[in-house]
């Protein structure tokens, strides 16, 4: 490559900012019977490979902090090199609740990251492209996440008893990656942490901080390993895909 060439990609680099991948990968997969749901096969190889090397092949990525369980973080390792994940990768202990293993791994991303885009480690079908879009829509944002319509119609009940039905045309699942501000999404979780508030996504902490979420369009196939049903949804979808 000739001396014009990289000071163009140089500058080509510049043009989109560092953006760290944070992978939510240190829970208990209590719903799935107790068994590392990350390590259940998919096809021909674990769960969380998949999420990997989409995160891996993302553009928008420059490198990959996962929060792990203490007693995976050389498994995770491993399955980085098995699978040949080429981003520069660190496997870090996570906490106790999600919210702490988000802000260690976010604690541990490059300073040069301006963007932070947390996945969740049980979200296997996720594709470059949508981490893609999302990271962009963050340029402008500071937080973004996809999302699709709910097409179940939801109760709010107490009790067992029925309160409420809200319109279901404002209601939306919201799944990741979610990408942040790296200063705002650091500080909304130390916030959260701080406050032992119940927060069950990144949003929601960054939400509760005062700040808006704005939403991308999600994909539907984008579903999160959560039982051994979730697995079999997943299986079919990849043959649909034909991969």
């Amino acid at each position: 490559m000739g001396l014009l060439q990289k000071i163009f990609r140089r500058r080509q680099e510049r043009t989109r900012p560092y953006c760290t991948a944070l992978i939510a990968a240190a829970g208990s997969s209590q719903r799935f019977g107790g068994e590392n749901k990350l390590l259940a096969p998919l096809d021909d190889r674990p769960v969380l490979a998949h999420t990997l090397l989409a995160v891996d092949h993302a553009e928008s990525i420059d490198e990959i902090v996962i929060a792990a369980r203490d007693d995976e973080l050389l498994r995770y390792a491993e399955l980085c090199k098995t699978y040949g994940v080429t981003k520069p990768v660190k496997v870090i202990p996570g906490g106790a609740t999600r919210t702490e293993s988000v802000l260690r791994a976010a604690l541990e991303a490059s300073p040069e990251a301006s963007l932070l885009a947390v996945q969740d480690g049980a979200r296997p079908l996720v594709t470059s492209e949508l981490i893609d879009r999302t990271v962009e829509a963050a340029r402008t944002s500071f937080a973004a996440a996809p999302a699709v319509p709910v097409t179940d119609t939801i109760k709010i009940a107490c009790d067992g008893i029925v309160q409420s039905t809200p319109d279901r045309s404002t209601l939306f699942a919201v799944q990741t990656p979610q990408v942040f501000d790296a200063g705002l999404l650091k500080a909304a979780l130390q916030s959260a942490l701080t406050a032992d508030a119940a927060v069950t996504d990144d949003c929601a902490a960054v939400e509760r901080f005062g700040k808006e979420v704005r939403l991308t369009a999600g994909d539907p196939e984008n579903i999160k390993i959560t039982s051994p049903l979730d697995l079999i949804a997943a299986e079919a979808i990849l043959q649909r895909r034909g991969e």
